[in-house]
């Protein structure tokens, strides 16, 4: 390929999109430039305040309760309050937990802020999602779900880099800067993000029509969408679970802790490297394929740990499973917004976070205690297989649900006799003429 055609092809993976999504992607790349906080509060707790790692990772586990319950949260807050105000609520909410991280010391309220900072973090992600599958096309939502997941890694990459070269300033000047980079993002949303959510709608006479309510329990009975929430928690767990059990199966075999970091690092590289190119290369590509490609290379990445010796090899399998991230992330966020009613599409989209946030919590105390237990290679065995469980159950059970929407036909109209003797035949309405359903018009427009 020629570096024209991969100019091109750049230019079409960002093009098209209207500019309040610009702003929102700039606003997640300023909020993730400055997110210290999870990467270095495990080494503030045990090297700055002097508490055990049991006591670390407690803290952080609390980080991942308070996202199970602020993705419902931020969902219900979303279709009432609106996008925009959820978000520049939540968003200065963790700015000022990140804040008083820089002034707590007690380890009750170190961890009560966490918990709470969990709380807001994972709340404004329902109001982010619904805002994109708001403003843009349908057939361009996945698309912009990965950008918005590149930008996501890429302020990532940045505040790791940053962060670890600034660490030198003290943990507490790192959480100040979170918090004024998330302010900044809270700015951003408020004086350039324009609310989307969808006005109510309205009938024949002009007054507005009743939408049926929707709450947390009428979204869990959405059968195709709850089998995508659970498939979805298996994904995740099979995700999560490298984070902790890598670096423990790594020391196992004498790997410093170097190698871990630098194993570790390539998934980053890998995103922000290739995240557009293989945009590209899934585009328009049925969602269920994607789903279940994403779950088989999650299992092989995953299972054959179990088979790596070397830094270099444990590298190659961290490409593999980061692929079926690349691949899964934007195509559930997009399956997940397909599903959704408009005006309920952050209930839809805080309950499908809070099965992330569950994972974020159970994974990694369930990985600690399989490679402390029966030992790594049981660990990496059974997220394979709970990888291939979750690709058979995307191909089976939803399919018909996820399924491209056929071009939809126009309706026959009847026409009246135009004379006593014979009616004349009917003939349906040509797509695109008066009278044709706007479906007609839209009918490749269909969310990837």
């Amino acid at each position: 390929m020629s570096i024209d055609s991969l100019r091109r092809s750049a230019r079409e993976t960002v093009s098209g999109l209207p500019p309040g999504f610009w702003w929102l992607w700039l606003s997640t790349l300023v909020n993730r430039t400055g997110a210290f906080v999870l990467t270095f509060l495990s080494l503030y707790l045990t090297m700055e305040l002097g508490h055990s790692a049991w006591f670390a990772g407690l803290v952080v586990a609390l980080h991942g309760l308070g996202g199970v319950a602020g993705s419902p949260l931020g969902g219900a807050l979303t279709d009432r309050w609106g996008r925009r105000p959820t978000m520049v609520t939540m968003h200065l909410a963790a700015a000022a937990c990140a804040a008083a991280l820089a002034v707590v010391t007690s380890a009750w309220a170190i961890a009560a802020v966490v918990l709470l900072m969990g709380v807001a973090m994972q709340a404004v992600r329902p109001s982010i999602n619904a805002t994109i599958a708001d403003m843009v096309p349908a057939h361009d939502v996945r698309r912009a779900y990965a950008l918005n997941y590149w930008a996501l890694n890429l302020g990532f990459a940045i505040a790791s880099i940053g962060g670890g070269a600034a660490a030198f300033l003290g943990y507490r000047t790192l959480f100040v800067v979170d918090a004024v980079a998330t302010t900044l993002c809270a700015v951003i949303v408020f004086l350039r993000l324009p609310e989307t959510r969808p006005e109510a709608a309205v009938g024949t006479t002009g007054e507005p029509v009743a939408e049926a309510k929707v709450s947390m329990l009428t979204v869990l009975r959405d059968a195709p969408f709850r089998t995508l929430v659970l498939l979805n928690l298996l994904v995740c767990l099979v995700f999560t679970a490298p984070w902790i059990g890598l670096p423990l199966t790594m020391a196992n075999q004498g790997l410093s802790p170097s190698s871990y970091g630098v194993v570790i690092a390539v998934n980053g590289i890998v995103i922000v490297g290739f995240q557009l190119l293989v945009n590209k290369l899934t585009d328009k590509r049925s969602p269920v394929v994607l789903l279940t490609l994403s779950a088989l290379l999650f299992a092989l990445g995953t299972g054959a740990t179990a088979l790596a010796g070397s830094s270099v090899a444990f590298a190659a399998t961290v490409v593999v499973w980061t692929v079926g991230e690349m691949i899964h992330v934007p195509t559930n966020a997009a399956a997940t917004a397909r599903l959704a009613p408009e005006h309920a599409r952050g209930r839809y989209q805080g309950v499908m976070g809070m099965s992330w946030a569950v994972a974020g919590f159970v994974a990694p105390i369930g990985a600690g205690a399989i490679v402390g237990g029966p030992g790594p290679d049981v660990l990496w065995a059974a997220t394979a297989a709970i990888g291939v469980v979750a690709a058979v159950g995307y191909f089976t059970r939803l399919r018909k649900a996820l399924a491209d929407e056929p071009e939809s036909v126009a309706p026959v109209a009847p026409v009246e006799p135009v004379a006593p003797v014979e009616p004349v035949e009917t003939s349906a309405v040509a797509p695109g003429a008066p009278g044709a359903r706007a479906e007609d018009a839209e009918s490749s427009a269909v969310t990837a």
